[in-house]
């Protein structure tokens, strides 16, 4: 998911950024980008359940004439750079939204981020919704700064059941079924698995998903916490090792490392029937029913999780990606009880989760198994909420995980990696060169 790249901004471009984005917002300039006003300010990401967010806003507000809430929506990327500036200010939106990780521990460390852990723990209830495994995102140090606002997003392994029962094969359960198909579909003119390389954290899923099976969530959390060497741990040798076999065996299309996910052409060579196979989000489900709304009503799409791997240290069910968006709170900001009162009592209502799950998005809520019958497509509502919910890790995106500056280096290290530019060897030494600066 997500273009996860935040960019320096110079000083004398940061006025300019802020005041070309503010526009942008869909409740009108009112309290645009400060902290205090009139309303309750609440910055979000555009996604595929805006229609959720905008109503679940006005219904709040017709609840309580007294405290409204003034929604402002921005475009990923800019609404990144935005928040960047914003925090380094210290004028961020009394609720903003993020994705956890070591960005907003960036955040928190710096001050900006309101501490929620005494009012979860105050209101039980309230804790309880949210699925373990996806409040780590956002805990550090054993205090909660964000809640999440929308669905879970597991990377999967997609597949196109009319390429496979042409070819008279099975979707893969282990790493080796998977390089065996790899040979399959090439033989008979397919691409094997679709990739969007222009956008370079597409290439970072193979690389979470093989070093959690090899080596377990253990390998990953001592490069976050900073240990000497981490990435020297055989696990990214061998993760790496097996993706560059993959590129070797022509897994993936001509030229990937120029197609883009962005604008749809990844998976639209899935979705067209020229790629078997894909590796993404679950976010992508909800894209591919927009633009190829007959694929997915005929039944044509499947999916499976990713393979397991023989000998490999780490519990096969674990799970990487976005664990969801979240809400985290400005620690200056002087509406500090409307917005709490929001992420308990506007955030997931009723008409909240019908909305998300009306979508294909899948909240990450206990006790909503019987909801999802309800809805259309319950057998890819069922997979994601259980796929997630087993799950002993759920390991968010090393890019969000990081600190901008190791995820920056971290990207650029996945595309030379993937473009063969650099041996395995080398993409541990750079890391570990770029985490020791």
């Amino acid at each position: 998911m997500s273009t996860n790249r935040l960019r320096r901004i110079v000083a004398a471009g940061a006025a300019a950024l802020l005041a070309g984005i503010a526009g942008c917002g869909t409740s009108g300039p009112a309290g645009a980008g400060a902290v205090g006003g009139d309303k309750t300010v609440v910055w979000l990401v555009h996604g595929g359940f805006d229609a959720v967010y905008q109503r679940s806003v006005a219904d709040y507000g017709a609840a309580h004439p007294d405290h409204q809430l003034d929604l402002q929506q921005f475009q990923n990327d800019p609404y990144k750079q935005k928040l960047r500036v914003a925090m380094g200010a210290g004028s961020a939106a009394d609720l903003f939204s993020n994705w956890g990780g070591g960005v907003l521990k960036d955040y928190v460390n710096t001050g900006n981020v309101e501490d929620l852990t005494d009012e979860l723990g105050q209101d039980p209830a309230w804790k309880a919704k949210y699925f373990p495994n996806v409040m780590n995102a956002t805990t550090f140090e054993g205090k909660t700064y964000g809640v999440p606002l929308n669905s879970m997003e597991p990377v999967l392994l997609y597949y196109n059941k009319r390429v496979f029962d042409e070819a008279g094969v099975q979707p893969p359960k282990t790493w080796d079924e998977l390089l065996s198909l790899v040979g399959t579909f090439k033989s008979r003119g397919k691409t094997p698995i679709a990739l969007g390389g222009a956008n370079k954290w597409t290439y970072l899923m193979y690389e979470q998903y093989l070093v959690d099976r090899l080596g377990g969530p253990e390998v990953f959390n001592a490069v976050a916490a900073g240990k000497p060497n981490a990435w020297m741990h055989p696990a990214f040798i061998q993760a790496n090792t097996m993706i560059q076999q993959l590129v070797d065996a022509g897994a993936f299309p001509d030229g990937f490392s120029a197609i883009s996910y962005d604008t749809g052409q990844a998976s639209a060579l899935l979705y067209t029937d020229k790629a078997a196979m894909y590796l993404m989000g679950s976010w992508d489900f909800g894209s591919m029913r927009e633009s190829a709304p007959e694929f997915i009503r005929n039944g044509s799409l499947g999916w499976v999780p990713f393979p397991t791997v023989a000998g490999g240290k780490g519990d096969p069910t674990n799970v990487v990606g976005n664990p969801a968006v979240f809400y985290s709170v400005a620690a200056n900001s002087k509406h500090k009880d409307t917005a709490i009162d929001y992420l308990k009592n506007g955030v997931f209502s009723d008409t909240y989760v019908d909305g998300l799950l009306d979508r294909g998005g899948v909240p990450p809520l206990n006790g909503i198994a019987a909801k999802l019958d309800r809805h259309e497509n319950p057998e890819w509502l069922h997979f994601v909420y259980d796929l997630t919910q087993r799950a002993p890790n759920f390991q968010l995106s090393w890019d969000q995980a990081l600190s901008t500056k190791h995820a920056d280096a971290l990207l650029t290290n996945m595309d030379r990696l993937f473009l063969k530019q650099i041996t395995p060897q080398q993409f541990s030494e750079n890391m570990n060169g770029e985490a020791a600066r």
